[in-house]
């Protein structure tokens, strides 16, 4: 598991979960950055990683044990845009196909650009998370989708780079974010499950999806955007999508 600042959340709830569980496990974070391609396949070869926790999708539940319950809530499918700092009124023009041609871009292998690709988005496939914004900077993408919760510490780590949110749109589409082990390793899943479930009933997992999020919650004002709402082909029919106390809700705020 990558400590960086995406995944401060994931961490804490991973040792929360195994703390409420009855088996006995810690976390300790990985100490190599892999890219997401690499720790899927670390997992599944049980190499050094137990755990990651990445957006689902078919090909993934394929080859690894999910543990189905969205630990962010869905807020990964909330996606807000960064964009240059000078296109903000441009934005609040754009019709929804007008917005689609506009070229974005996602990382090659996430599974985000086949759902953008598939709603009829323009995306520009990169190999690179961080050259992403060095193409946004050099104006190369429009626009590039991130999801309420990361978006504002990405926005302050390039805040001299003439990039900001744009405040108009926002995208949704169902986008659990899982956590997975190998499929060697069922134990470590329901253990993991059981702790989650545990944490969800005891309030302890609400408190810590707030702590970390609320205010990124509050800052992106989903119910004062336009929302276009996109559709996931790549779930499993077990996604428990029809589950409403595992999505977040805008209305509710959690």
């Amino acid at each position: 598991m990558s400590y960086d600042t995406r995944g401060h959340y994931q961490i804490e709830l991973l040792k929360l979960a195994l703390a409420r569980s009855p088996r006995s496990y810690v976390a300790v974070p990985s100490k190599h950055e892999l890219s997401q391609y690499r720790t899927l396949r670390h997992v599944q070869l049980e190499r050094e990683l137990d755990v990651l926790w990445t957006f689902t999708n078919l090909k993934r539940e394929k080859e690894l044990l999910a543990v189905p319950i969205p630990i962010d809530r869905g807020l990964l499918g909330w996606r807000l845009m960064l964009i240059n700092s000078k296109d903000q009124e441009k934005f609040k023009q754009l019709s929804v196909e007008q917005l689609k041609e506009l070229r974005s871009g996602q990382v090659h292998d996430w599974p985000d650009l086949t759902v953008l690709q598939e709603n009829g988005f323009n995306v520009a496939p990169s190999s690179s998370y961080k050259g992403l914004f060095a193409m946004l900077k050099r104006q190369r993408i429009a626009y590039f989708p991130r999801s309420a919760t990361e978006i504002w510490p990405e926005l302050e780590q390039h805040k001299d780079e003439g990039i900001s949110v744009d405040s108009h749109w926002a995208l949704y589409y169902p986008a659990p974010l899982y956590f997975f082990v190998s499929k060697e390793k069922p134990e470590l899943a329901q253990a993991i499950e059981q702790g989650l479930r545990a944490a969800m009933a005891d309030g302890s997992m609400k408190q810590l999806f707030l702590q970390h999020f609320a205010d990124y919650i509050a800052r992106a004002a989903l119910d004062k955007r336009q929302v276009i709402q996109l559709i996931n082909n790549d779930l499993s029919n077990s996604t428990p999508l029809t589950d409403k106390s595992l999505w977040f809700d805008p209305k509710k705020g959690y």
